[in-house]
């Protein structure tokens, strides 16, 4: 086994909250546009919209955003009322000021490890935003480098591995999300330890990789000392 020594994190759902405050959203945009369509059909041209646009758009608040505005044009045949967009935006707004939620240990556990390992967050998402939240949060400090990037694929890890550590063989990425976080960790090499949280956007979800040799999950946060003292 290579020795452990760079520790990758997931932001969003791993540290602090985040899905819950999209799904609150969706749920206010549902009740608003409640005479044009079902909150079923609304849920599903709105996911098809956003996968559509986060070529244009990435991932994060500001997309969505534009993408329930979209949703609301193209369901209402662009009969949509202008109040109902100005609510749209404002819903949007909000997200954007919500305060950051740490989840249960997070911070307890990042300063006990990072006594003895390097530790990186890597996060996608609107650069603003997850620079707002970082700070808000108090654990900017515990982190050797913050990487924010567009998207997370094998090459994320890869460079972020070899440029803050001695490559992915020798590093950990953890996270909630099994399609961005630790499938393409797994696939250059890195551990990938998997924490699930109790919402996840139906754009994140993945077959667990239960027969790959570096493939581990962990209920909490809490226990990812003990796993790494067991590699």
């Amino acid at each position: 086994m290579s020795k452990v020594t760079t520790l990758g994190f997931d932001a969003d759902d791993t540290l602090w909250q985040n899905e819950q405050f999209f799904r609150f959203t969706e749920q206010r945009f549902a009740d608003l546009l409640n005479d044009f369509a079902s909150p079923e059909t609304l849920s599903s041209r709105l996911l098809d919209i956003e996968k559509k646009n986060l070529r244009f758009y990435g991932f994060g608040i500001k997309g969505f955003t534009l993408s329930m505005l979209e949703t609301a044009i193209e369901v209402t045949d662009g009969k949509v009322p202008a109040q109902v967009l100005q609510q749209i935006l404002s819903a949007g707004r909000e997200m954007l000021h919500h305060p950051v939620e740490l989840l249960p240990d997070v911070q307890s556990t990042l300063e006990q490890l990072h006594r003895h390992y390097h530790l990186v967050l890597i996060t996608k998402g609107d650069l603003f935003d997850q620079e707002r939240k970082l700070a808000q949060s108090g654990l900017g400090e515990l982190f050797r480098a913050i990487e924010i990037v567009s998207d997370k694929t094998p090459t994320t890890y890869d460079r972020v591995f070899r440029n803050l550590g001695a490559g992915p063989e020798h590093a950990v990425m953890t996270g909630n999300s099994l399609k961005s976080d630790i499938i393409p960790a797994l696939h250059v090499g890195a551990y990938g330890v998997h924490v699930p949280h109790n919402l996840t956007w139906d754009y994140e979800r993945e077959e667990a990789p239960l027969a790959h040799p570096r493939f581990r999950t962990i209920s909490s946060l809490s226990q990812l000392p003990d796993l790494l003292n067991a590699l």
